[in-house]
């Protein structure tokens, strides 16, 4: 008896894809790290349809800046030099010392309230304005919840708003 598999050949090019953005964007971070002279070890994974890429290490704090200011400027620089070696626009997620992990479950923790929230009052809820990663994380959380959401305003005030069903 022969095990059949559900990863078709599109699902096996589409991973290797991402995994390619993510070498692309290891290289590209090893030599940022080597010319600021910083130590760090950096973790890939394919986390759904993004290629994730970690930096851990002592103290890359310089790395996140304030409320991730530079760290956000840092995931568009990789993501330009992944572009520059595939010709493709990457959706690649970067993480410093778990800043972003951190900040997900936060995220999702306000997302649950706020679900909570609309279900019992049966109004909408807008929360506060966020940046578009901190907005997805909310948008996923809604629509695993059975809810719908959408984001209103201009950046850099776009917030997201949790509708009733």
């Amino acid at each position: 008896m022969t095990e059949e598999t559900t990863e078709t050949p599109r699902d096996t090019d589409r991973v290797e894809k991402l995994e390619q953005e993510g070498d692309i964007a290891a290289d590209y971070l090893e030599e940022l790290l080597d010319i600021a002279d910083l130590d760090g070890d950096i973790d890939m994974d394919v986390e759904g349809d993004r290629a994730s890429v970690s930096i851990v290490g002592a103290d890359l704090s310089q790395l996140v800046g304030r409320d991730g200011e530079v760290l956000d400027a840092l995931q568009e620089l990789t993501r330009l030099a992944v572009f520059r070696e595939t010709g493709e626009r990457s959706r690649l997620m970067l993480d410093v010392s778990g800043f972003r992990a951190e900040k997900r479950a936060a995220l999702e923790k306000v997302a649950a309230e706020t679900i909570e929230r609309v279900q019992e009052t049966g109004s909408p809820v807008s929360l506060d304005p966020m940046s578009p990663f901190e907005r997805k994380v909310v948008h996923d959380v809604v629509a695993a919840a059975g809810l719908t959401s959408s984001s209103e305003g201009v950046e850099p005030r776009r917030y997201v708003v949790v509708q009733p069903v």
